[in-house]
């Protein structure tokens, strides 16, 4: 470990791309703290007391919602354009030709995506703003406050998609992930403060171990089944094409437990928050916050059920065991011991099903455990960082340490060359 560090320095080109992406982060952590005029933070902070859905999306902006901040929106709008603009690149004929045509193709689907996330943004700006109404100062005009709110929040969700681009063409790691690793991690101190109220407050400091344990149990659940795979052995025949032999070769197929990532449990939580927003605003609606509030058994039932359905949706869309299966016969290749065609489609499809289960009830106990443990020991102050922000935290941590070691392989590589 302390070689890689050491290593990440005499690196030039590491380095350089270490560095610029810290710059990044701290313009992004900066934009943060800038707010929007006209809203009386008094009144914010006593609806994000509260918690529930806004306390899950402050979550991921690192704090911006909380201050309604130029960047309280996020990198949300272009994840949820990009998970969308994914799916419809599987059901949609012209999308997936597109994707398949290379690198220019590839280009016009990311040029979508931006058109897409703008859009979301809008209609997320609009409707936030107009939520908002209740707590804005007394001097502030309704209209002004939603002209300059709406422009502010777009503005700020394009320049933290160019950020993040950056960041993923000049820097270090995927820009997105990096972005949402960062507002999660600058979530923690907070709690850590929350947390030491309590205490002084009177809660049992073996309850507070017990939570911190409980939370290393799932990081270190998350790591394995996030890094588990199922190998499937391929084998190829031999061709001889002119005067060369091709082929003869074994290989396998990986199959990740985890076949949705984090999708899913994003997708599930989407959905709950919906009632939980509705009831927000609308005064008849308010008995759904005490359905769907986080922590409660009704609400992680249906949370539970939700991430299942979502995992198997997904993977569904996303795995096509028949053209996999075709693939693999048309470069002469066979699954051993199984006959290629529709047996190997079977097969595979037999596969893909149990690791969605093992994949779906991974999820659902890592979303559920840090509410179970919280409802527990009665420490309420980590239950902010629920299983999906302790997913995205190890999961771009690990994507993180393979880029670096990748240039760490290609520099070898390269001083052999030289």
């Amino acid at each position: 470990m302390i070689s890689n560090i050491k290593n990440l320095f005499r690196i030039k080109e590491l380095r350089n791309r270490v560095f610029f992406s810290l710059l990044i982060v701290i313009v992004y952590r900066i934009g943060s703290h800038i707010p929007i005029a006209g809203v009386d933070q008094t009144a914010l902070d006593n609806l994000f007391g509260q918690g529930g859905f806004f306390g899950f999306v402050d979550l991921f902006s690192g704090g911006s919602l909380r201050r309604f901040s130029i960047f309280a929106l996020g990198i949300i709008p272009y994840i949820n354009a990009s998970i969308i603009m994914q799916l419809l690149t599987v059901v949609t004929p012209q999308l997936k030709e597109m994707m398949e045509e290379g690198e220019l193709g590839r280009k016009k689907v990311q040029q979508y995506t931006r058109y897409l996330a703008i859009v979301l943004a809008f209609l997320q700006a609009l409707a936030m703003s107009a939520g908002f109404r209740s707590i804005l100062s007394p001097d502030t005009s309704f209209s002004v406050f939603m002209f300059t709110s709406v422009f502010s929040l777009v503005a700020g969700t394009s320049l933290v998609m160019w950020l993040g681009e950056l960041i993923t063409e000049r820097g270090i790691g995927n820009g997105a992930s990096i972005i949402i690793f960062v507002g999660i991690i600058s979530m923690i101190p907070s709690y850590i403060l929350s947390t030491y109220s309590l205490v002084l407050g009177g809660a049992s400091i073996v309850s507070v171990v017990f939570l911190l344990l409980i939370f290393c149990a799932v990081i270190v659940g998350i790591i394995i089944v996030q890094e588990g795979q199922r190998k499937i052995p391929v084998q190829y025949t031999k061709r001889i094409v002119g005067r060369k032999e091709h082929g003869g070769q074994n290989t396998y197929i990986p199959l990740r437990i985890n076949q949705g990532g984090v999708i899913p449990i994003i997708f599930a939580s989407s959905v709950l928050a919906f009632p939980a927003t509705l009831a927000q605003f609308i005064s008849p609606l308010r008995f759904l916050s005490d359905w769907f509030n986080p922590g409660g058994a009704l609400y992680m039932l249906f949370f539970a059920g939700l991430i299942f359905f979502f995992t198997y949706f997904y993977t569904a869309i996303t795995f096509n065991p028949v053209e996999l299966a075709d693939n693999i016969k048309k470069y002469g290749g066979f699954i051993v011991g199984v006959r290629p065609g529709r047996a190997t489609a079977d097969y595979l499809e037999k596969i893909i099903s149990r690791l969605t289960l093992v994949g779906a009830v991974f999820l659902s106990i890592i979303a559920i455990t840090p509410m179970l443990a919280a409802n527990i020991t009665n420490v309420t102050s980590f239950i902010g960082l629920g299983g999906t922000a302790l997913l995205i935290m190890v999961g771009v941590a690990i994507d993180l340490m393979k880029q670096i070691e990748t240039h760490f392989v290609t520099r070898q590589y390269d001083g052999m060359l030289e």
